[in-house]
């Protein structure tokens, strides 16, 4: 995920709704730390246009006629696919973002890769998914101007506005911003075109 992504999603954790209840007869009840999570997921059947043994590559079209040339250099089976086959894809991205409270934490970044594919007794096909954590510390909160500093992986820290104010009340120095972005790309032959 790139810097100016992960900025913007640090900026809308602290913009989301806060839950907050009250308990009859008691006081009002703190509001829990801010916290979101949203996935997205979309579905593409393609066509094979093309595919080259050698340089174990295959072409595929979309459904708008866009053609995208994808690697196939780990696939035991890739001599099953032919030009007319259908390979579906499948992406999922996932972003979660939430505040705790955490003594002691430092502000980083870290990745974590997989890869598989199919085996050679199964259809063509594999996937691929990456998952990046990002942590960012509340340096400062201002709730008369409504703003709040996090201090960024690398040491910067960078001034923001808060979408709703009432996530700062929620929110105290010291938290721990942690933003989980995921993708995940799944392709597989669906459907094999023979005469």
């Amino acid at each position: 995920m790139n810097y100016r992504i992960t900025m913007l999603i640090l900026v809308l954790t602290l913009g989301l709704a806060a839950n907050s209840s009250l308990v009859a007869g008691e006081q009002e009840a703190k509001p829990a730390k801010p916290a979101i999570s949203a996935t997205q997921t979309v579905q593409v059947e393609t066509v094979v246009e093309a595919v080259d043994y050698e340089a174990r590559t295959v072409t595929l079209k979309g459904p708008q006629g866009n053609l995208k040339t994808i690697k196939a250099e780990n696939t035991p089976n890739l001599e099953e696919v032919q030009v007319g086959d259908h390979v579906n894809i499948e992406f999922m991205e996932n972003l979660t973002i939430e505040v705790v409270t955490a003594e002691g934490a430092e502000p980083g970044q870290g990745v974590m890769t997989a890869k598989s594919v199919n085996s050679p007794d199964e259809a063509p096909g594999g996937m691929e998914m990456a998952t990046t954590v990002t942590t960012a510390i509340v340096e400062e909160i201002n709730i008369e101007a409504n703003t709040f500093k996090l201090k960024m992986p690398g040491g910067e820290i960078r001034e923001f506005t808060a979408a709703n104010p009432e996530n700062l009340k929620a929110a105290a120095v010291g938290d721990v911003v942690i933003a989980t972005h995921t993708e995940a790309i799944a392709i597989y032959l669906a459907e094999i075109s023979r005469e």
